[in-house]
């Protein structure tokens, strides 16, 4: 390990390379391809800045949506050529930061939030990852697509030792999200939980929090992810979300009287149309998924006064939920449902999100 000229910059004894292999999507139609771009080098970190020699990274639904146009980010088209990824995991080999808690060779994660002012009121109130002054991965920034990355230390993540870092890498982003939904949620244990979408990557996670919570949990998909969803997750109950009035099904298991929370992870805006039809009064329903730019979904007012609904969107969590979500995953006591692939599989992974076929979480090696 050596000290460069700047006191403050310390670099790894790894040569870092000039170049790197990095899955860059040019457009919608041309798809995501694997390319040679370089490699930001130790010298051109800033203060608080580290490199990360990636190893793993989830491939994220949201990636999809993304790559495929799927959402306006507000300033038109997403910027190209874009490099997805949000859920990465890998060692730091370079970093400029006399003050942070990590140091080369530590193991850690590239979440969703990339950097934040750390000084706003929503920072200040522990919602930093709707500070206005946000940074996303793979959205604002070059994302967990590429084999280094750039990464803000204050945002880095820690990843508990011996953990399966193919493990770790969904938890950045999905595991994380659904984490926080539950515990936004109105629901305690014991409580039924409904989980739409549940065979898909977020779903999967969202199944297995609730059940470590202790909480019953009726999983909602198409019905080829049935088995997936009872065995696999260990859901209490599955209804097919095709089936004629499926919110009375759902109602029917939940004792009659409806779940006290929906977690809605499926970016399909029919998913939304009754969601509060199946909930008990005081029930909440977490918004996940997010639909295309667009989806206008009606919402039976009535029916959620009366019932005293909550609907509440939910956007990831903070540095603090992360930890904890990881922690759960490092201890055994929820084990995500993943698929590691070839670097190369990002828009084979991409066609199977759009078939609707994929269940669990894709997690690319990207040295393979």
């Amino acid at each position: 390990m050596t000290n460069s000229s700047s006191s403050s910059l310390v670099v790894g004894l790894e040569a870092i390379p000039l170049k790197q292999l990095a899955a860059v999507s040019h457009s919608a139609a041309s798809g995501t391809v694997i390319e040679t771009i370089p490699v930001v080098q130790p010298s051109e970190l800033n203060p608080g800045e580290a490199l990360v020699k990636l190893l793993y990274s989830g491939v994220c639904g949201s990636s999809y949506h993304q790559a495929s146009d799927h959402w306006d980010e507000g300033k038109g088209r997403v910027p190209r050529p874009l490099i997805s990824g949000d859920e990465g995991v890998g060692t730091v080999v370079a970093i400029n930061d006399p003050t942070s808690r990590f140091q080369v060779g530590d193991t850690v994660g590239i979440k969703f939030v990339a950097a934040t002012c750390n000084q706003c009121t929503l920072c200040l109130a522990g919602l930093e990852m709707v500070c206005p002054q946000a940074k996303y991965t793979g959205r604002s920034v070059n994302g967990t697509f590429q084999q280094y990355s750039l990464a803000w230390t204050s945002q880095l993540t820690p990843i508990p030792p011996n953990m399966d870092l193919a493990h770790a890498a969904p938890i950045l982003c999905a595991g994380v999200t659904v984490w926080r939904a539950l515990n936004d949620s109105t629901a305690q244990p014991g409580d039924w939980v409904a989980v739409a979408g549940a065979g898909g990557g977020l779903g999967s996670l969202a199944v297995q929090y609730a059940k470590y919570l202790n909480m019953r949990v009726i999983a909602i998909d198409s019905k080829t992810k049935a088995a997936f969803c009872t065995e696999d997750l260990e859901a209490d109950a599955f209804v097919d979300y095709a089936v004629p009035n499926f919110a009375h099904e759902v109602k029917k298991i939940a004792d009659g009287v409806g779940v006290q929370a929906t977690i809605l992870c499926s970016n399909e805006p029919t998913s939304y149309l009754s969601a509060t039809d199946y909930l008990r009064p005081t029930g909440s329903a977490m918004i996940v998924g997010l639909p295309p730019t667009g989806s206008h979904v009606p919402v039976d007012c009535r029916n959620a006064v009366l019932g005293m609904h909550t609907i509440r969107g939910c956007f990831v969590g903070t540095r603090s939920d992360v930890i904890d979500a990881l922690d759960i995953v490092a201890r055994g006591k929820v084990v995500p449902k993943v698929t590691v692939k070839p670097f190369s599989a990002i828009q084979e992974t991409y066609d199977c999100m759009k078939d609707g076929t994929l269940c669990g979480r894709v997690v690319v090696d990207l040295w393979k």
